[in-house]
């Protein structure tokens, strides 16, 4: 049997940066060996798939290589690119809501989540932090300044012992129009390093709206393809926008 999924490269505006996902439109959900076992073929940062339930309403699931995950933004936004907007996914995270904003942005709204300080959970191998909390989901080290983050080189095994579902590291923009530069590692997850990462931006939105003040913000993933990602920190909301381009299809025999 043939199994259709569209590439899309999300969280830019050209093809072969942002952050790359598979989305698959289905009538029915497979078993999940077989969605697990297409995402680590795929070995994507996530593969997507999609089951609709109504005029402008889909089940959404998001794998990882080795797992299914309960939140992931760059897919989400894969999917809306792909399926059209608006709309509404039901997913393990709730309702998420996915519209066109202004200058034709892709905007999702996603649970905010804030993180808390906490202590360093031992030595991350990544320079001086300045400061270290955690949200729901992950770790955060603020660092010096945005080319600390640039030019980190972190410990993988490090992050994996000490961070089990992943690290965010970030620190103030360092050009017009950036607030603020981050990075996002998981291997436990199977992903080393996340080009751009969606759900890490519902921490970072209300992180970077308190210290600057304002709720509109606009972040730089500094990985090796990038990515830009708008958010608005709105209580216990954020709406993360983002482009997003296809750049191929491809059909597997399952």
């Amino acid at each position: 049997m043939p199994l259709e999924l569209v590439l899309v490269d999300a969280f830019t505006d050209r093809r072969f940066a942002g952050n790359p996902a598979a989305v698959c439109r289905l009538e029915e959900f497979p078993d999940q060996a077989l969605m697990q076992a297409v995402a680590g073929e795929l070995n994507l940062s996530e593969t997507a798939f999609t089951v609709a339930r109504g005029p402008d309403r889909y089940d959404l699931r998001w794998f990882t290589p080795t797992t299914e995950v309960d939140l992931c933004g760059h897919a989400t936004l894969a999917a809306a690119h792909v399926v059209g907007c608006p709309v509404r996914f039901s997913t393990r995270s709730g309702e998420l809501r996915c519209s066109r904003g202004p200058d034709d942005l892709i905007e999702m709204d996603f649970p905010a989540d804030p993180p808390r300080p906490a202590a360093v959970p031992g030595d991350l191998g990544i320079g001086r932090i300045r400061w270290f909390g955690r949200g729901r989901a992950y770790h955060l080290a603020l660092l010096e300044d945005a080319g600390a983050v640039r030019r980190l080189v972190p410990d993988l095994r490090a992050v994996a012992a000490c961070c089990e579902s992943g690290l965010i590291v970030t620190a103030a923009g360092d050009r017009p129009g950036i607030d603020c530069v981050s990075r996002f590692f998981a291997p436990n997850l199977g992903v080393p390093e996340d080009p751009v990462t969606g759900s890490a931006h519902c921490t970072l939105a209300p992180f970077w709206a308190a210290r600057h003040g304002r709720p509109v913000l606009v972040g730089e993933q500094a990985s090796p393809r990038g990515g830009i990602v708008h958010m608005r920190s709105a209580g216990e909301r954020v709406v993360l926008g983002g482009r997003a381009v296809t750049a191929g299809r491809v059909t597997l025999v399952v």
